[in-house]
């Protein structure tokens, strides 16, 4: 897993009601990181679709709701050896 920020436009999600997620994520901005898989096209909402929601209608108000934090779940790039601080297989 990769945790990095991703442009909103990016990201193909679910339109849903976010609710009293508006208001929190108004004030404190997006606290979880909203949970994706890279695609051919950009990213793919797995967990987030009434975050991403809500970051939608806010990013008119303030530019900051434009770039998302995600974690992607599908990239195993850095999951080598050396991504764990081993450098020689010890076996």
């Amino acid at each position: 897993m990769i945790n990095k920020t991703v442009n909103i436009d990016e990201i193909q999600y679910e339109t849903k009601d976010p609710g009293n997620l508006l208001e929190s994520i108004e004030k404190r901005g997006i606290a979880i990181p909203v949970q994706v898989n890279v695609t051919d096209s950009g990213y793919q909402c797995v967990d987030g679709n009434r975050r991403l929601s809500a970051c939608a209608i806010l990013k008119d108000k303030n530019e900051k709701f434009n770039r998302i934090p995600v974690m992607i779940l599908n990239d195993y790039s850095k999951a080598g050896s050396a991504f764990w601080g081993n450098t020689q297989n010890k076996h």
